[in-house]
């Protein structure tokens, strides 16, 4: 690196710049910072990993920091993509250690949704950027698998002459690996990326088979994988009890008495959404959920030990956490799960997340395993009074981003000009005009005719195509404010839509209207309202493949549990606070997409209508517009018809005080009462 690369002087200068701001780091300790920092994702404040330094720090040494970065950026520039090479390598490694398949998923230690640059094994290996699916590689074949939301993406990204395309479900992963490796061989996995019931299925059906299924030590991509990322490193801070309406003491006290009340010492928790929650913390070390990867075991006395790279806590996060927490680094895990299991108490831990290798520890040490679910889930799942009102605060900014947005496409797309690329980028820069804005809660999905039918469409240079006349717009994003976190889809005619569209988008504006109105008693899950959203398209032989509703969190993971609206059984009772998503859809592969997405809150159902028990229903969170172009009235019923038009209703009044004259003109047509 020379001296002036990207205005960086040297070492040395920077060496004298942190002594003169009174810093103990080295150049190299500088430099191992600031590699973390690269290995995260850019952040909405963009200068916030200052913070990990020290506070206020002199401009010649934040110059210095800015400029090394740069420099450190540039040296760091990708590698061009070598699939089948980087499948013979992961071939070779797999003989050095005497295994003849392995199994690469697409998760991390946490199992979490978004996962760091330095865990992106299969993106890395194969070329798959989706959220979900797995791959795996024998001697001779190799196969990639995932379920029905991303079977054109894989298309798209995996070359089919080096990896088979399989369904994560449909096609049960034993069989292909009893046809791919050879009689009595060993697949080996890594048991910190697998949960616990995964690697116990898996290994009853490869038994089977006789296949035996083996861990491995060592992750043989990471072998292979020159140049991998670190762990990133970004500012961890306290989140003000302002925006989360309780102190993380009480927190701690809540969920301990739970432990004492089912006779469970401690509970180990492997979900930084948890422990974010728990401890109220914030962070940015993975994309769009505003969490610190860590790990922490909470005892029976509300006592913590947070297993995390102090490198991440910003001076005043101690004072926040105060003496019940004991802050200790990560690779100190083991030991701790290692005095667990000696005390000889039940240790609580949650089967359905946690990695295998947590449970193969607790019970190396001889732990009495409780396995049941995480105790934090629930509680964070339920808002309190003050995070539903900050939500509620936060959908009106975003109805706002939202109108504004809607008005502009109505005025540019009609002419051939937008692309899907121009308009996600409009939608972001009006979102991040709002107050307490920091960041998508999602990468948006903006897609325009056949690419709206691929459910979870990622844009992308090669792929952004321009919203044409006669085609259907759809576009799912949302964003995380400090007081709540959005998702929303909206499906726009652009131009003159066809009477198939019409009917379609109809059919699935009946599944989402009887969603938002249902009244059910309490007990019920989110399983048994699934089919009110399918019914109108089930009467017309259609249907979509993804769950209709999601759990959303407060300034934390858009995709939360443990409630959700699904096909998929869920015990799980709908309770009053929790916030979910409603979003049937439809797609026509190489044609368009639909669907039609708000988010909504389980809240009690007031007396006016006598029952004999207790009721809930849902209030709508979001505020936006339901393009009555794409409505064909005679499929809708009055009292639909009547819940559209209070629903615009509701919208018109809400945001029209926060328009200008304009925008606000455009919402009153957008919004005008449909007539049957």
């Amino acid at each position: 690196m020379s001296n002036d690369a990207y205005g960086y002087r040297g070492d040395g200068d920077l060496a004298d710049r942190l002594r003169q701001a009174g810093l103990s780091l080295t150049v190299d300790e500088a430099k191992a910072l600031l590699a973390g920092v690269l290995a995260a994702p850019p952040t909405h404040d963009g200068d916030s990993w200052l913070d990990l330094f020290g506070p206020a720090l002199p401009g010649e040494t934040a110059d210095a920091l800015r400029a090394l970065k740069a420099a450190l950026e540039a040296q760091a520039a990708p590698a061009s993509p070598d699939a089948a090479g980087r499948l013979r390598a992961l071939r070779d490694a797999l003989r050095d250690r005497g295994v003849d398949g392995f199994v690469v998923p697409r998760s991390d230690e946490h199992q979490g949704e978004y996962v760091p640059a330095g865990a992106r094994r299969l993106a890395w290996l194969t070329g798959f950027t989706g959220s979900a699916g797995m791959a795996v590689v024998a001697p001779e074949r190799a196969a990639l698998f995932v379920d029905g939301r991303y079977t054109l993406q894989a298309r798209a990204e995996v070359p089919e002459t080096l990896y088979e395309h399989r369904h994560l479900t449909d096609d049960p992963l034993a069989e292909w690996v009893a046809a791919a490796l050879p009689a009595g061989g060993r697949l080996g996995y890594d048991p910190w990326l697998h949960t616990v019931g995964w690697v116990e299925k898996t290994r009853r059906d490869l038994d089977r088979a006789g296949i035996a299924l083996m861990a491995v030590a060592d992750n043989p991509v990471d072998a292979v994988w020159p140049g991998r990322p670190p762990a990133p490193l970004t500012p961890v801070v306290a989140h003000d009890t302002a925006f989360a309406g309780t102190t993380s003491a009480d927190k701690r006290a809540d969920v301990a008495a739970r432990l004492r009340r089912d006779g469970v010492a401690a509970a180990v928790l492997t979900q930084p959404d948890s422990i974010a929650w728990l401890l109220n913390l914030r962070g940015g070390d993975v994309p769009c959920t505003p969490l610190p990867l860590s790990f922490a075991i909470i005892a029976d006395d509300g006592g913590v030990e947070l297993f995390i790279d102090r490198r991440k806590l910003v001076p005043g996060v101690d004072d926040h956490l105060g003496g019940a927490v004991t802050v200790r680094p990560p690779d100190a895990l083991g030991a701790a799960l290692d005095d667990l299991g000696r005390s000889g108490r039940k240790v609580l831990a949650d089967p359905a997340t946690g990695a295998a290798w947590i449970f193969d520890r607790l019970d190396g040490a001889g732990a009495r395993v409780e396995r049941g679910a995480d105790p934090c889930a629930l509680p964070k799942a339920c808002k309190n009074a003050v995070e539903l009102e900050g939500t509620r605060a936060a959908h009106r900014r975003d109805g706002v981003a939202m109108v504004r947005f809607l008005r502009w496409l109505s005025r540019e797309a009609a002419a051939g000009a937008v692309t899907e690329m121009d308009a996600a980028a409009m939608l972001e820069s009006l979102r991040a005009e709002g107050a307490l804005f920091r960041g998508l809660s999602f990468e948006t999905i903006s897609g325009a005719g056949p690419n709206g039918a691929i459910v979870h469409y990622r844009v992308s240079p090669e792929t952004n195509r321009r919203l044409e006349p006669g085609s259907l717009y759809l576009i799912d994003s949302g964003a995380q404010y400090l007081d709540g976190t959005t998702d929303v889809t909206r499906t726009v005619a652009i131009g003159e839509p066809t009477v198939e569209m019409r009917e379609r988008f109809t059919l699935v504006l009946k599944g989402h209207i009887a969603v938002s109105t249902a009244r059910f008693p309490r007990g019920t899950s989110g399983s048994q309202l699934d089919t009110l959203a399918r019914h109108p398209l089930w009467q017309a032989g259609l249907d979509y493949d993804h769950g209709t509703g999601h759990g959303v969190g407060s300034y934390l993971s858009v995709h939360e549990g443990p409630q959700r609206i699904s096909k998929v059984p869920n015990t799980v009772a709908l309770l009053p606070g929790m916030i979910l998503s409603n979003e049937p859809g439809y797609y026509k592969a190489g044609a368009y997409g639909i669907r039609i997405e708000n988010l909504i809150v389980v809240q009690a159902m007031d007396d006016a209508v006598a029952a004999e028990r207790p009721m809930l229903g849902f209030e709508v969170l979001t505020l936006a517009p339901i393009d009555l172009a794409l409505i064909e009235p005679s499929l809708l019923s009055n009292a639909e018809v009547a819940w559209l038009n209070a629903y615009h209703l509701r919208v018109r009044h809400e945001l029209t005080p926060l328009l200008d004259a304009d925008t606000a003109a455009w919402l009153a047509a957008a919004t005008g009462p449909l007539m049957v």
